[in-house]
């Protein structure tokens, strides 16, 4: 499993498109270890995103704000999409996600 996540600042960005970097967390499924890769993405534009972190490995998003284009793209490439994520580290998004205590709200991008 591989939990992308937008992160600006050291916490989850809460516009999914403008973060200054991802987090790619690598989650083992048997021992639940995780390990993380810091990436750039490429620059903001309609669809790039979706489309670049399908080809990083991304099977899950994890996001405070996402428009329905992205999560369509996200979605139509079997890639789960958690919108609504408070603005916590990473590492603790990704341990509540995988312990199923993820609060995540309402989408707090939606255009």
């Amino acid at each position: 499993m591989r939990i992308a996540i937008p992160v600006s600042r050291g916490r989850l960005c809460a516009h999914f498109g403008h973060c200054e970097r991802f987090a790619l967390v690598d989650v083992d499924q048997t021992s639940q270890q995780t390990t993380t890769t810091w990436l750039t993405p490429p620059p903001h534009e309609p669809g790039v995103l979706p489309q670049w972190l399908h080809a990083q490995g991304a099977t899950v998003v994890i996001a405070g704000g996402m428009g329905q284009r992205a999560r369509q793209l996200f979605q139509a490439s079997g890639i789960e999409v958690i919108v609504g994520a408070k603005p916590e580290a990473p590492e603790d998004l990704v341990q509540a996600y995988l312990n199923g205590s993820l609060a995540s709200g309402p989408n707090l991008c939606d255009h």
